[in-house]
């Protein structure tokens, strides 16, 4: 495939606009639930025009055709300052792609215009007169109630040559261009497809598309240069002129030590550019010097906040050595130099502003005074432009001044101070968490829950959830326990893998997924109890299993078989079921009581225990006692150790303090101040645990790598925080004498198997630690002594060797959880009891254990769900699952030229199937971004060509249509010519299975019937 975009004649346009509106009720993939239409009567006065919102995107991807633009303008923008263009264009540029990266904080190294200067002011024109058709025909506002606001550069030169002359001038008045009549005449001899639009209306549109100016100059570019070509702007060309500054304006010293103290200090960039860039003792006076001149002109003088700040690639993040930083992580830097430019002028200087908008900023930013507002990098992200519908709504409330100044510079200094100490821009990881899923994105039927996927036992995530927020909770726990028998400990204390893959981490923060399990379990728990029935035994197979070990392995075992049908019995070696969760975990983290419902469940239905059972009972007596089966559960409790060179007392292990505390003895002296070693959720029990002993005023805890690389849950460690308790990173233990425990420090090295970077021993350089002692929270290993007693083969590291289904070298003996994975999490022991479950069902009674669960989706729901996109959340407030397991578009949201398109084809899986169209496609990235596969839409999702000769020269699956009824199409590498009958049947001879080629059948027979207007001729 090409990244070469092909622009879209002014008729198809049109065509595709009213006839995908006629389909499906969206145009350009916007639902009509999302058209924003105009409810502010008080419009913002700019450059001698008055707009209905002062709100757009930032010269960037999405005002580069005019799709993009018509597309933002439907969901709210009204100010569109159109992506920069330079003497250099087309194909001259050679930009290097992918382009985009905006997996958390923005980066990029596209910079102007992939289109020719041509082509440019072409598209912004037929983007300007087809917003004054939307507008009318749609009611969504005023035909002058948007404004068009060219950007330019980057030298003297390049301004002035004939080529960007001609722009300007087009733009200034487009009547005098090819592609102005174009436009009118084809809207005049198509009056009767329109309900709204009338001759008079077409002739009174303006062709004044931009009277403005935003000036973008290169880095390095002098002082008096900027000046130059602003002086040009502002008395020969007459345009109302902004100049956008770059953040280095801050200085070398500021952009640093702001940047690591926030948290992105691998942020990596030296002082070049500062040092070449305009400085900010030479900006003002000549900011000042224009702003008069301007004034002698009559039109209007202003800033533009800001541009993005260039960074060393240093990971391969994008192609090259050089990419610009935008988003949440340049917002600080944004606003801070917003308000020292408004300081200086006294709050009487225009200040247009972009650098990290957002829906939790806006607000403030605008009413501060700082007009008009664009942004980019959040549209980029999953809801896509959808974003502007809750900007606009959030600016319709705001009360921001309508003349753009003053600015309120008190105001504005607030916001800039805690720009820096806000939590929502702090970063507290150094990379975010791939939500990557390691699965292909399939051509077809592509919807996926990544919830669900990365979650070991596969828990209907977004049906639940649905249920929990229509307060249908007996019928959520029924759904929730078909595969997770632990309702209530899950829902406490779950490592919820789920959250670290939820889609909406992209908008805010992930779906409260664990609290909705407990909140479905607390309210639905009584309900459900009373309809279940015990399930009889089975005639079929009279084997019994015995399940040594009654943790939540051993219990999920026992459930899924006693399910269906088959007698079990727990033997537990202690007083309660539990395992670690009721013996070791502590009672502020979870109550008894949801342990103790979680077994009742048990009860209820038929799994027999028995408790104080002798861990010394072996294998073949319990043989002997008729279990056909064996399941060790018997987790990992041999107590990890620490090698010191010396030490003088004994030191704690963790599980056996947590024990201690949790039976109430908690006769443990600890001193005054107490050292955890360990990172992970058990270290941290023992660290809130040893805060809560009697006479214990300090608690460290000692981890030998960064608080960035803890395994410990995120909110355990801000808990952990919260209690008080101290962390010293990058060190490890030595010894431990007269109550001085010696610790070496660490570096950070190159990573490991995990991806965690390792810990490397600085020679020489140790510290000392005050402490009465000393709690070993460092992994705990399997009993490999039970197991080698009980003649269960072990490899060279002493754990079991099992099959794949986790049977032992012992015939129809079992090993799950813990005592097979080492310590895990409890999911994980859950989805281990399901495993070996399902596997003694197939055997004893040639089934298949079914989880499965139907669950299907009305058109009003689908609604609900589209009217959830791109809307962000504050914490304070509950956050909606997106269910994009069944409306997912993530990767036709966050495109911004519509390349992926969502097609309704009836008689397959999903209610939207994707179809990519290379021709609208530059190959920028961002759909691979946000993509839950490890896949890139733009590659592997199934591609409509316009052109055989794009066809031809790309390898992604797909068809180009080469006469009526007929394609060529590559299927699997594949490439062969179809023709259709005319009632969509074809004749086709193919290696493929049959269900895979009637599923594209029906793909291209309903792009080509029902999507036509999606076949233009390519331009």
């Amino acid at each position: 495939m090409s990244d070469r975009m092909h622009i879209i004649p002014f008729a198809d346009l049109i065509r595709w606009i009213f006839e995908e509106y006629a389909n499906d009720r969206t145009i350009f993939g916007i639902s009509e639930s999302k058209f924003y239409k105009q409810k502010n009567n008080d419009p913002t006065h700019i450059f001698s025009r008055k707009i209905e919102l002062p709100l757009g995107p930032a010269a960037g991807p999405q005002t580069q055709l005019a799709q993009n633009i018509i597309t933002a303008y439907l969901v709210g923008a009204r100010f569109f300052e159109l992506k920069t263009v330079q003497v250099i264009d087309g194909h001259d540029l050679q930009l290097a792609k992918p382009c985009i990266l905006v997996d958390d904080e923005g980066y990029n190294t596209e910079w102007s215009t992939e289109l020719t200067v041509s082509q440019a002011l072409h598209e912004y024109i037929k983007a300007w007169f087809a917003l004054s058709i939307l507008a009318q025909e749609f009611g969504l506002g005023h035909k002058d109630g948007f404004l068009f606001n060219l950007s330019v550069g980057y030298d003297y030169d390049g301004i002035t040559h004939p080529k960007i002359d001609r722009f300007i001038e087009g733009l200034k008045n487009a009547s005098s261009t090819a592609i102005w009549p174009e436009c009118r005449n084809y809207v005049l001899t198509h009056l009767n497809q329109f309900n709204h639009i009338s001759a008079d209306y077409v002739d009174s549109i303006s062709p004044t598309v931009s009277n403005s100016v935003t000036l973008s100059t290169l880095h390095g570019c002098p002082p008096e240069e900027i000046e130059k070509i602003a002086r040009h702007l502002i008395a020969v060309k007459k345009l109302h002129t902004f100049i956008k500054c770059n953040p280095t304006l801050l200085g070398y010293d500021f952009v640093r030590k702001t940047l690591d103290t926030m948290g992105y200090g691998y942020i990596s960039f030296d002082d070049r550019h500062f040092r070449t860039d305009l400085q900010f003792s030479d900006a003002i006076p000549m900011f000042k010097r224009l702003q008069e001149f301007a004034n002698e002109h009559q039109v209007e003088f202003g800033l533009k906040i800001s541009n993005t700040l260039p960074v060393n690639i240093t990971n391969h993040e994008l192609p090259g050595n050089e990419m610009y930083l935008s988003g949440k992580a340049l917002y600080p830097l944004a606003i801070n130099l917003a308000c020292r430019l408004a300081e200086e002028f006294h709050g009487e200087l225009r200040i247009s502003y972009a650098g990290g908008v957002d829906a939790f900023n806006i607000k403030d930013i605008c009413e501060s005074g700082l007009l008009p507002v664009t942004c980019v990098t959040t549209i980029l992200k999953p809801g896509g432009y959808t974003r502007f519908y809750q900007l606009a709504q959030i600016l319709e409330k705001c009360n921001y001044p309508k003349t753009c100044i003053p600015i309120n510079v008190e105001k504005l200094k607030r916001i800039a101070a805690d720009a820096i100490m806000n939590e929502y821009y702090l970063k507290h990881q150094q990379t975010a968490i791939s939500r990557k899923l390691s699965l292909p994105v399939p051509l077809i039927d592509c919807f996926i829950a990544p919830c669900t996927v990365s979650c070991p036992i596969n828990q209907d995530v977004p049906e639940y959830i649905r249920l929990v927020d229509t307060g249908k909770y007996g019928e959520a726990i029924s759904l929730i326990t078909k595969r997770n028998p632990l309702p209530f400990i899950t829902g406490t204390l779950c490592t919820h893998p789920c959250m670290e893959k939820c889609s909406r981490i992209d908008y805010d923060e992930s779906v409260f997924i664990r609290h909705c399990k407990l909140i479905a379990a607390e309210h639905g728990f009584p309900q459900f109890i009373r309809q279940l029935s015990r399930p009889a035994l089975t005639t079929k197979s009279k084997c019994k299993v015995a399940i040594i070990g009654g943790g939540p392995a051993g219990m999920a075992a026992g459930y899924f078989l006693r399910l269906s049908g088959i007698e079990v019995t727990l033997f537990e070696t202690r007083n309660k079921l539990g395992g670690i969760v009721e013996h070791i975990i502590p009672n502020f983290r979870i109550s008894r009581t949801a342990i103790e419902n979680d077994v009742k469940l048990l009860e209820l239905i038929g799994v027999t225990y028995k408790l104080n059972y002798s861990r010394h009972v072996t294998i073949d007596e319990y043989k002997k006692k008729g279990f056909k089966y064996i399941v060790l559960a018997i987790g990992a409790s041999v107590p990890g150790s620490l090698k010191l060179e010396q030490c003088d007392r004994e030191l704690i292990n963790a599980l056996t303090f947590l024990a201690s505390y949790n039976q109430g003895t908690g006769s443990v002296a600890l001193g005054k101040r107490v050292a955890v070693v360990g990172g992970g959720n058990t270290a941290l029990d023992a660290a809130r645990t040893a805060k809560r002993i009697n006479g214990v005023e300090e608690v460290y805890l000692v981890y030998r790598r960064t608080i960035k690389f803890m395994p410990a849950d995120r909110e355990e460690l801000e808990l952990a925080f919260a209690d008080g308790i101290k962390v010293i990173e990058l060190v490890t233990p030595i010894s431990f004498i007269n109550g001085i425990l010696t610790c070496q420090k660490m570096k950070l090295g190159n990573n490991d198997t995990s991806g965690r970077p390792i810990p490397i021993p600085i020679p020489n350089e140790l510290i000392e630690i005050q402490v009465d002692s000393v709690i070993l929270a460092i992994g705990e290993k399997v009993d490999s002594d039970y197991l080698f007693n009980n003649h269960i083969q072990l490899d060279e590291t002493g754990k079991p060797i099992v099959s794949p289904d986790n049977e032992t070298s012992i015939q129809n003996v079992y090993i799950i959880g813990d005592a097979h994975l080492g310590p895990s999490s409890i999911i994980e022991c859950i989805a281990e009891g399901f495993k070996v479950a399902r596997t003694i069902v197939q055997k004893e009674l040639n089934v298949t254990l079914d989880l499965s669960s139907k669950f299907t989706y009305t058109l009003e729901q689908i609604a609900e769900i589209n009217l959830k996109k791109g809307i962000l959340k504050t914490k304070s407030e509950n956050k909606p699952c997106l269910e994009c397991n069944y409306l997912c578009n993530i990767c036709s949201e966050v495109c911004p030229n519509r390349a992926n398109v969502q097609i309704r084809v009836p008689g397959l899986k999903n209610f939207n199937q994707i179809l990519h169209i290379d021709a609208l496609c530059n190959e920028c990235g961002n759909c691979a971004t946000f993509c839950p596969y490890s896949s890139s839409p733009y590659n592997d999702k199934f591609t409509f060509f316009w052109t055989l000769s794009d066809f031809e020269s790309s390898k992604n699956d797909g068809f180009v249509s080469i006469d009526k009824n007929k394609f060529k199409i590559r299927l699997l590498g594949s490439i062969k010519e179809v023709t259709f009958n005319d009632n969509g049947t074809w004749d086709y001879t193919h290696g493929y299975t049959e269900t895979l080629a009637e599923n594209i059948r029906r793909f291209i027979w309903t792009t080509y019937t029902k999507y036509n207007f999606l076949f233009i001729n390519a331009k």
